[in-house]
């Protein structure tokens, strides 16, 4: 029997952990909270958790910089929780790696199906049976889709599990136009109506990696009003 995934779930908001802690328990989750930055760290380091729900707001050391330590060592899936006016904060999060965000007030339902989608799509990579393969771009970049490594020449590129499946996605669609929608739903495992930004700031951190690797090995480029593409 598969045990329980583990939550972490970091709100300075007692009535948010409450309700939060009280559902994601129903429905079959181990639910694990913190109350400031620091201690979702501390907490993250200790109890290896298989999902991060994390406020920005939090007193002492903030969501985003929770999240900017997180991804120095980890590639734990974050899902933001986000205040309706924070939209400058929530572009921030998402290009230091968050891997979503849900707008306060936040409907129960919607946010259980966004983690069951995030805990899906994390499970597949783990026990994907595809068989090894190879994916090249321009500049020497290397897709390993078995092993989920991406090189640029010889030098491996450090990519989050999210840029990773939106790189897979491209090369394996080279010179198709992606839309943000199908995106969205391919990489992030569900359908979203409306706000589409989160495409463009992971696209937009994953660009900036590949150039910082090699300047001929970022051949992404962007569709106006539609979506993007990979060129070879």
């Amino acid at each position: 029997m598969d045990m329980p995934a583990r939550i972490l779930v970091v709100d300075d908001e007692p009535s948010v952990t409450e309700l939060l802690a009280y559902n994601l328990r129903k429905a079959g989750y181990e639910v694990i909270v913190a109350d400031h930055g620091g201690e979702a760290l501390m907490k993250a380091h200790q109890s290896n958790p298989d999902l991060i729900l994390l406020d920005l707001m939090l007193p002492g050391v903030d969501g985003l910089e929770v999240c900017r330590q997180l991804r120095k060592t980890s590639d734990v899936p974050v899902i933001m929780l986000t205040a309706m006016g924070e939209e400058i904060d929530r572009v921030v999060g998402l290009e230091l790696g968050a891997d979503d965000y849900v707008c306060k007030p936040f409907s129960v339902r919607e946010l259980l199906a966004r983690i069951k989608s995030v805990l899906r799509r994390v499970k597949s990579d783990q026990h994907s049976g595809e068989p090894a393969k190879i994916l090249f771009g321009k500049g020497g970049l290397q897709l390993h889709v078995e092993s989920r490594v991406v090189m640029v020449g010889d030098a491996v590129l450090p990519l989050t599990r999210l840029e990773f499946d939106l790189l897979s996605l491209l090369l394996s669609n080279a010179r198709r136009v992606l839309t943000r929608e199908r995106l969205l739903e391919q990489a992030w495992g569900y359908e979203f109506v409306g706000d589409t930004r989160a495409v463009d700031s992971a696209i937009k951190r994953l660009r900036a990696k590949l150039r910082q690797a090699s300047a001929e090995a970022d051949c992404i480029e962007a569709v106006r009003g539609v979506g993007y593409r990979l060129t070879l």
